[in-house]
């Protein structure tokens, strides 16, 4: 297997775990699903606890729900604290969503309105989550399929201005602008240049699918399922040449290929991150 640049990661899933703990692969971080390692005892924390000696590692949480106007939960805040203090990762992220109200909760990532209502609600729970954890966290912009009549901000204004109004930064998902944009006919760029270069600190990458519906509209799913199609590489490209060498990760959740063929797709992110980098001495020569 090549070695990735220690700026590339890839998405540590069930299938790779004996194979990276045997073979220590040369890969810059793995992230992993924050939830899948609360428990403190059994072959999930020993295999984190190996892991983490090994490689800096991600935690990327699916179900605290920042956007539930019910608040998060503490117990939920606890156990990722506990999970944080045993291994130490390199970055915390979340999701720009809510998936739970009044203790019920929905299996999914479910948009909220960009409403200055919507905005109190994750500001707070932001706030509380950052000081509870005492450390920052990474919000992720979203892939949606729907947008609410009542927003009164775009995506990306609000999603700033909440960073900023909370010290958190953004984790930057270039497959969810471009499946967003084409789902609703943004511009995927303008999103992209709406964002201030210090806010970015991480970088995910990812494959999608399509379906056509009755009206012959396509809509992209974000289904994590396939190699990173090339309109989502241009847009990437496009991602670093404004906020420079960033940490990537490359996700793939479903119908997951061989660790080598994972390598190989996250490998092609060197080729822009080398470009940048090149362009940054020349200019500073």
């Amino acid at each position: 297997m090549m070695a990735l640049n220690q700026l590339i990661g890839i998405g540590l899933r069930h299938p790779h775990y004996k194979q990276v703990l045997e073979d220590l692969p040369s890969i810059g971080w793995f992230e992993v699903h924050s939830e899948n390692f609360f428990a403190n005892g059994g072959i999930n924390a020993q295999l984190i606890t190996q892991v983490s000696l090994n490689y800096p590692l991600s935690l990327h949480g699916v179900g605290l729900s920042l956007g539930s106007a019910s608040g998060v939960s503490y117990e939920h805040l606890a156990r990722l604290a506990n999970l944080i203090e045993r291994i130490n990762p390199q970055f915390v992220s979340e999701h720009l969503s809510w998936g739970q109200v009044n203790g019920i909760f929905m299996p999914d990532l479910l948009p909220v309105p960009y409403t200055q209502e919507s905005f109190q609600v994750l500001k707070q729970n932001i706030l509380i989550t950052q000081d509870f954890l005492k450390r920052e966290i990474f919000i992720e912009n979203p892939s949606s399929y729907i947008e609410y009549h009542a927003s009164e901000q775009q995506e990306a204004q609000f999603l700033v201005e909440l960073c900023k109004a909370t010290g958190a930064k953004i984790l930057l998902d270039v497959n969810n602008i471009f499946v967003s944009a084409s789902n609703h006919g943004w511009d995927a760029k303008q999103y992209i240049d709406s964002i201030q270069k210090g806010l970015v600190k991480e970088i995910h990458i990812a494959g999608h699918s399509t379906k056509t519906l009755p009206n012959n509209q396509i809509l992209r799913i974000d289904t994590h399922d396939s190699f990173v199609c090339s309109e989502v590489w241009d847009l990437y490209a496009y991602a670093i040449e404004r906020f420079g060498s960033t940490p990537t990760l490359l996700e793939w959740d479903a119908e997951i290929p061989a660790l080598s063929v994972l390598i190989d797709e996250a490998s092609k992110c060197e080729t822009y991150l080398s470009s940048y980098q090149k362009q940054a001495r020349q200019a500073h020569a």
